[in-house]
C-alpha cells in the first residue's frame, strides 16, 4: 500500500491501525484479493478493509481432483470398481432438473457414474419407497439421493422418504441415523454429513481458520444446513449460537460473532452493519431478486448483503461461486466414501464373554447360558449390509450372494481347513475344534469366520447327536442349528423327490402313448419351452418350431426310452430308517405293470446337496441341475434332468438354498452354516459360496476356518481334489485334529462302541498304545504335506489324558513334518483354550506354500482311483469288479471320464476295511461299482457296502428329546 502526501497530506498512522494491518497482512491472503482502502479525506476514522473472497470454485476443483485421483488409484487395484450415485427425482421441477444435470456432469469429470432415476409426478409414496428399497438392495449402487422438493400429485411424506434410504448410502446425510450420529458427542466419526455444511467446514479449514474457542452464529435451523452446521462447529470446539429470521434483535446476536454462517432462505437478510470488523462470513443462501439492469431482469444473491458485508468481514463467500460449488464436490466425495467403504474389511465386533462352569455342564445347558447377539447386529459388526440380509427370526439370517459382487475387489483372507486323524466311531472333535479355533483367533485380534456343514436330522435323532460343536466351543442357538435351520435340507428333499417322481412318470407315459400323442402332450401352446430347446440342441436338432420336426425327430425328442435297470436316482428323506434301504414302487392298480425295486437315501446323500455345496452362483447351480444324469437310455445315452424338463423347477425349489446361513459361536464370532453333503458318497464339505463370502468379509489379514468331514484321507483329500479344484481357492493351513483316545485305538486298544462305556485302557496312561497309534497320525501328516500345505496338529485334550501322552503325540507329530502340535482345551475353556493353536495357525499361514492337486483329471478313471489309493491309503493297488469296469467304459464313452474322483469308503480306516486300524499296508482296495454325480461334477467309486440311509440303534437319541409345554424350550438335544 503506497501512501503519498500528494494524495492525503501529512499521514499520521495510529498504533491501532498498525496493529490491525500487521495482523491482517500476516494471514495467508491472496495479495490480489486483500486490499485496504483509505478515504481521500485526510481523516483516518473511516479507514476501510475489503474482505478476502473465499473462492469456492477453486476449492471445489481441488476436491474434485482428489476424488478423481482416488478413483483412478482404486481402479488400478480393481478395474471393475465403479462408484455409482443414483439421484431420484419425482416430477419435472425445472430447478431440480438443472441441479441434477450439474451433478451428472460433475460425476463425469471425476469418474463417478451418476444415474438419474426420473419418476413421473403421479408417483405415489408407496411407489417411491419401492424404488428406494430396490436401490438400497442393489450392491452396484453406493449412493442414493432423493432430489427435494418432491413434485408429486400425490401426498408424499418427505420424512418417510428420507428415512427409507439406507444410512450407508445416504450420501446427502439427511437420514435420521446419520443426523443422530452427528449430534452425539460420543460418536468419534459421524456418518454421512449434509454436503453444504461439510463444504463450509472445508472452506474454513482451507483458509486456516481455527474454530476452537470462537463464537459462531448460525442463522438458519433447517435439517439440511442450519442444524448440521451447528453440530459441525460444536465438534470443532466453537461456541455456537443458532438463530433464525424470527430471532428478536438478531443484529445484536450476530454482532458478537467471530464466524457467521447464514442459511436463512431470505435474500440479503444479514447486513454489513450487523457484523463486527474481521468477522468470517459464510453465505449458504441463493435466491433471485429483480434487477432491471440485467438482461434477464433478475440477479442471483445470497442471504448476506455482500456489498455492505465485504467491507467489514475478513473472509466472505460470494454468491455465486462460494458455497454452491462445494455442495456438489462434497456430494461426489461422499459417494466416493460410500464406495470405498466396501473395499475395507474393518470390523467392529463385540465378543461375548463366557461364564465357565466346573464341572462342564451339558452342551444344551451351556448353549442356553449364553444370550446370542441379534443376528442383524452381528451382520452390521462384520460389514454385511442390511440389504444383503434375509432374516429368519432373531438368531439366524441368510446372506445374499450380491455381497460377492460388492466385495469382488477385496483380497481374500487366510483359508484354514480343519480335518482329523482316522476317528473312532465317537468322533474326535473336528467341529468343536473348528469353533474353538475360530473363537481363539478372535481372542488374538483377528477377523475370523467359521464355515460348517448343516447337520442332518437323521443323526440328531439317531445315535450321533447334533453337530454344533460342543462344550464352550459351539454354535448357538444349538437347537436351531441342529434342527430345521432355514429349511435348506427340506428344499433339497422336495426337489430330489420331484425329480424321482418325474422319472417314473415319464416311463409310465411313454409306455402308454404313441409318439404323436406323447409329442402333442409334451408341447404346450405350440411352442417349445426353454428346457425342451435345450434337449433339442443336445440331440443336434436345430429347429425351434414344433411343426417343423420330422417323424424321426419327433420320436427322438419325445422318447427318453429310460432303461429302468440303469436308474441311479433315489427318493430321499432326512430320517434314519433302515427299512427304506430297499423298496418297491408302482404297486397301485393304476400303475399295474410298472413296479420296480428302488431305495431311499438320507437327504444329505442326495446329489442336490453336493451340487449346492459345489456351486458358485445361481446360474452355475441351474446348469449343474440340468446336467444331472439319472439313468441311461436303452441305447446307452445319458438321460438328464434337462431331458426330463424338470431342471428349471428344481432350480426354483432350490433358489434360496444358495444363500449361506449366518449364525454365531458362543463368543459371538460369525459362522456360516451351509450345505451338508455326505462325506462318503459325496465330498463332505461345507459350501464353496460360504467360504468365498467369508474370505471376502474377513479381509486380507483375516481367517476363514472350514471343516472337512471324517478323517483327512476322506474329507481333506476331497476338500483339495474336488472342492478347491472347483472353487479355485488355495488353502493356507491344514489343522489336523488328534486325540489320545483315537491314537490308543489305532495302537491296538479295544474296540470303541457308541452307546457302551469306554474301556479302561482309554482312561489310564498307556504310552506304548499311544506311540503305536501315532503311525496313523504320521501318515495323515505326510498326506497333507503332499498337497504343499503346512500342517498344525490340534491335540484335542480329554480329562483322562496325561502330560506324558500329550508330549509324546507332539514329539511324533513334529518329527513327521507338522509345523507344531498344540494342546487344546477349547471344549472346557472356549477360545482361551485354543489360543496357542491360533498362534500356531497364524505362524503357519505366513509360510510359503506350494499347493498342488494329487492328480490330473484328464487321466483315465482307473488311474485316478489308483493314484488316490496308492498315494494316500498306501494300498498295493485296486481290484475292479466287472460292474465297475463296465461303468468305467460307459462313463468314458458318455464323456464323463474327465471328472474328479470322490472315493466312497469307510471312514474308520485308511483301507476299505474298518477293522484295519493304524496305518495298514499290504492291502488292495476293491472297487465294486462306480457311480456318476455329473451335476455335482465327480465320479464316486464304491469300496464295499455303504448304506446311504442309516438305521436307528436300540436306544436312539430321540428318547431324551422333548419340549417343555410351559416354556416351549427343547430338552435333550446333544
Amino acid at each position: 500500500i503506497i501512501f503519498t502526501r500528494r494524495m492525503f497530506g501529512f499521514l499520521r498512522v495510529s498504533p491501532r491501525f498498525v496493529s490491525f494491518f500487521s495482523t491482517a497482512s500476516s494471514r495467508a491472503f491472496s495479495p490480489l484479493r486483500s486490499t485496504f482502502f483509505l478515504s481521500p479525506k485526510p481523516s483516518f476514522s473511516i479507514l476501510r478493509r475489503m474482505a478476502t473472497v473465499i473462492d469456492g470454485k477453486l476449492v471445489a476443483d481441488e476436491l474434485e481432483k482428489e476424488v478423481a485421483a482416488a478413483i483412478v488409484a482404486q481402479r488400478a487395484i480393481n478395474p471393475e470398481w465403479n462408484p455409482h450415485l443414483v439421484i431420484v427425482q419425482v416430477g419435472d421441477r425445472a430447478d431440480s432438473s438443472v441441479y441434477i444435470r450439474m451433478k451428472i456432469k460433475a460425476g463425469e469429470r471425476v469418474g463417478i457414474q451418476v444415474t438419474h432415476k426420473h419418476l413421473p409426478a403421479s408417483t405415489t409414496e408407496t411407489e417411491l419407497l419401492g424404488v428406494i428399497h430396490t436401490l438400497n438392495h442393489d450392491s452396484a449402487v453406493h449412493g442414493v439421493l432423493v432430489q427435494l422438493p418432491l413434485e408429486s400429485t400425490s401426498k408424499i411424506n418427505e420424512e418417510n422418504v428420507i428415512s427409507a434410504v439406507d444410512p450407508k448410502k445416504d450420501v446427502d446425510g439427511f437420514h435420521p441415523f446419520n443426523a443422530g450420529l452427528l449430534a452425539q458427542k460420543t460418536a468419534a466419526a459421524p456418518g454421512f454429513v449434509p454436503c453444504t455444511p461439510k463444504g463450509c467446514m472445508r472452506l474454513l479449514a482451507k483458509h486456516g481458520v481455527d474454530l476452537a474457542g470462537k463464537h459462531a452464529v448460525v442463522v438458519g435451523r433447517s435439517n439440511i444446513v442450519g442444524r448440521p452446521m451447528a453440530q459441525l462447529l460444536l465438534r470443532a470446539d466453537a461456541t455456537v449460537t443458532v438463530c433464525h429470521t424470527k430471532t428478536k434483535d438478531i443484529a445484536s446476536v450476530i454482532r458478537l460473532a467471530d464466524v457467521v454462517v447464514v442459511a436463512a432462505g431470505a435474500p440479503l437478510f444479514v447486513k454489513g452493519e450487523w457484523l463486527k470488523p474481521g468477522t468470517i462470513v459464510i453465505d449458504c443462501g441463493i435466491s433471485y431478486i429483480p434487477d432491471a439492469s440485467k438482461k434477464s431482469g433478475q440477479r442471483l444473491v445470497g442471504d448476506v448483503d455482500y456489498e455492505t458485508a465485504k467491507d467489514v468481514a475478513s473472509l466472505i463467500t460470494p454468491v455465486p461461486g462460494g458455497v454452491g460449488p462445494m455442495t456438489v464436490a462434497e456430494l461426489l466425495n461422499s459417494t466416493l466414501t460410500a464406495a470405498l467403504a466396501g473395499t475395507k474389511a474393518q470390523w467392529n465386533i463385540n465378543l461375548l464373554p463366557l461364564d465357565l462352569k466346573r464341572p462342564v455342564p451339558s452342551d444344551l445347558d451351556i448353549a442356553r447360558s449364553q444370550t446370542p447377539k441379534p443376528v442383524s447386529s452381528l451382520a452390521a459388526e462384520i460389514g454385511v449390509l442390511p440389504s444383503e440380509l434375509n432374516l429368519y427370526g432373531e438368531n439366524k439370517a441368510k446372506v445374499k450372494l450380491s455381497i460377492l459382487k460388492r466385495l469382488q475387489h477385496r483380497a481374500n483372507g487366510n483359508y484354514v481347513v480343519v480335518t482329523g486323524i482316522t476317528p473312532t466311531p465317537l468322533g474326535e472333535g473336528k467341529s468343536t475344534t473348528t469353533v474353538g479355533l475360530t473363537q481363539a483367533l478372535g481372542h488374538v485380534g483377528r477377523q475370523v469366520f467359521a464355515c460348517l456343514r448343516q447337520p442332518s436330522q437323521g443323526p440328531t435323532f439317531g445315535i450321533k447327536g447334533g453337530a454344533a460343536g460342543g462344550g464352550y466351543s459351539q454354535v448357538i442357538p444349538m437347537e436351531e442349528f441342529n434342527l430345521h435351520l432355514t429349511g435348506d435340507i427340506h428344499a433339497i428333499t422336495a426337489a430330489n423327490n420331484l425329480l424321482a417322481a418325474a422319472i417314473d412318470a415319464r416311463m409310465f407315459h411313454e409306455s402308454t402313448q404313441s409318439d404323436k400323442a406323447l409329442f402333442g402332450r409334451l408341447i404346450a401352446n405350440n411352442a417349445f419351452c426353454e428346457s425342451q430347446l435345450i434337449r433339442l440342441k443336445s440331440l443336434g436338432i436345430e429347429k425351434t418350431v414344433p411343426g417343423e420336426l420330422t417323424e424321426d425327430e419327433i420320436h427322438r425328442f419325445a422318447r427318453l426310452d429310460i432303461d429302468p435297470a440303469t436308474i441311479t436316482w433315489n427318493r430321499v428323506l432326512d430320517t434314519n430308517d433302515r427299512f427304506l434301504r430297499k423298496v418297491t414302487v408302482g404297486q397301485a392298480a393304476t400303475e399295474k405293470g410298472h413296479e420296480r425295486s428302488t431305495q431311499f437315501d438320507i437327504a444329505v446323500a442326495s446329489e442336490l446337496m453336493a451340487i449346492l455345496a459345489l456351486t458358485n452362483d445361481l446360474a452355475d447351480m441351474r446348469a449343474r441341475l440340468g446336467r444331472i444324469v439319472v439313468a441311461s437310455s436303452k441305447a446307452g445315452a445319458p438321460v438328464t434332468a434337462n431331458d426330463l424338463g424338470v431342471a428349471g423347477a428344481l432350480a426354483v425349489l432350490l433358489k434360496d438354498t444358495v444363500e449361506p446361513t449366518l449364525m454365531q459361536t458362543m463368543e459371538g464370532n460369525p459362522v456360516f452354516v451351509h450345505a451338508g453333503p455326505f462325506a462318503n458318497i459325496a465330498h463332505g464339505n461345507s459350501s464353496i459360496l460360504a467360504d468365498k463370502i467369508a474370505l471376502k468379509l474377513v479381509g486380507e489379514s483375516g481367517f476363514v476356518v472350514t471343516e472337512a468331514g471324517f478323517g483327512a484321507d476322506i474329507g481333506m483329500e476331497k476338500f483339495f481334489n474336488i472342492k478347491c479344484r472347483y472353487s479355485g481357492l488355495t488353502p493356507n493351513v491344514v489343522v489336523l485334529v488328534a486325540t489320545v483316545r483315537a491314537l490308543k485305538m489305532h495302537g491296538g486298544g479295544p474296540a470303541v462302541t457308541p452307546g457302551t462305556p469306554l474301556p479302561a485302557a482309554y482312561k489310564q496312561e498307556n504310552l506304548p498304545l499311544v506311540d503305536a497309534g501315532c503311525a496313523n497320525l504320521v501318515r495323515h501328516i505326510e498326506n497333507a504335506t503332499k498337497f504343499g500345505v503346512p500342517v498344525v496338529v490340534a491335540i484335542n485334550v480329554f480329562s483322562s489324558d496325561t502330560d506324558a501322552e500329550i508330549a509324546l503325540v507332539r514329539e511324533r507329530a513334529i518329527a513327521a513334518g507338522a509345523l507344531d502340535a498344540v494342546r487344546c482345551t477349547h471344549w472346557a475353556d472356549g477360545g482361551a483354550g485354543a489360543e496357542a493353536l491360533a498362534q500356531a495357525v497364524i505362524k503357519a499361514s505366513e509360510l510359503p506354500r506350494n499347493f498342488k492337486l494329487l492328480y490330473d483329471v484328464e487321466l483315465p478313471i482307473a488311474a485316478k482311483i489308483e493314484t488316490i489309493c496308492r498315494e494316500l491309503y498306501r494300498a498295493d493297488g485296486i481290484a475292479l469288479a466287472p460292474l465297475a469296469q463296465e461303468k468305467i467304459e460307459r462313463y468314458t464313452a458318455q464323456g464323463f471320464g474327465n471328472l474328479p474322483i470322490c472315493m466312497a469308503k469307510t471312514h474308520l480306516s485308511f483301507s476299505h476295511d474298518p477293522a484295519l486300524k493304524g496305518a495298514p499296508l499290504g492291502f488292495t482296495v476293491p472297487i465294486r461299482d462306480i457311480r456318476a454325480s455329473v451335476g455335482a461334477g465327480f465320479l464316486y467309486p464304491l469300496c464295499g457296502e455303504l448304506p446311504t440311509i442309516p438305521g436307528l440303534p436300540t436306544r436312539p437319541c430321540f428318547f431324551d428329546i422333548d419340549v417343555d409345554p410351559v416354556s416351549g424350550l427343547i430338552e435333550g438335544l446333544s
